[in-house]
């Protein structure tokens, strides 16, 4: 192996090891507080109302930039789930955007033996969506919106039977950069 090739190795195991430590830190960090009435509310200062079910907290993280290359470099973005098993039933997706750049939040069955991350991506950078059981997209409020803005939360309440899921942020160039997990509903 060349000295240089030492030298990328090294720089990418670097950024991977810093990536999953923001991605941590942006749940402890931009996670749920709980106010004086018990509602949860983020550091980004929304308030998210108390969502039924089971809450699955996600975090976006992002490194892009001249350092890393720029937004669409393979793993310079992250999702990270706080939990990565959740009964079936009612569960709410709470979406906190630690990054710099606008992110979403779209659930997405994922069938038979399909690994997460391995969705064909298309000329525009993007996944097909199609089968979205629900999304987090709107700044600080439920739903659907353009986007959940850098330190701004947004959430989503969905029922999701028994499956594999995969959580992914289909901005362009988003996924294909690192932005997804899988979810098991048992």
């Amino acid at each position: 192996m060349s000295s240089r090739s030492r030298v990328e190795l090294l720089v990418g195991i670097l950024a991977a090891l810093t990536l999953t430590a923001l991605s941590l830190a942006a749940v402890a960090f931009l996670g749920p507080q709980r106010d004086g009435g018990g509602a949860r509310t983020y550091r980004a200062g929304c308030a998210a109302p108390a969502l039924a079910g089971t809450v699955v907290n996600v975090a976006a993280t992002d490194m892009g930039g001249p350092m890393m290359g720029g937004p669409e470099r393979q793993g310079a973005m992250r999702l990270t789930a706080d939990k990565p098993t959740v009964p079936h039933g009612t569960v709410g997706f709470v979406l906190a955007n630690a990054g710099r750049y606008a992110h979403e939040l779209v659930i997405l069955p994922l069938p038979g033996n399909q690994i997460a991350g391995t969705r064909p991506v298309g000329g525009d950078g993007k996944i097909d969506e199609a089968g979205s059981l629900g999304e987090a997209s709107s700044t600080c409020a439920e739903g659907a919106g353009q986007g959940i803005l850098p330190r701004s939360a947004g959430w989503v309440s969905v029922d999701l039977p028994p499956g594999r899921y995969e959580l992914v942020c289909n901005f362009p160039g988003h996924y294909a950069a690192g932005m997804y997990t899988q979810l098991t509903v048992t």
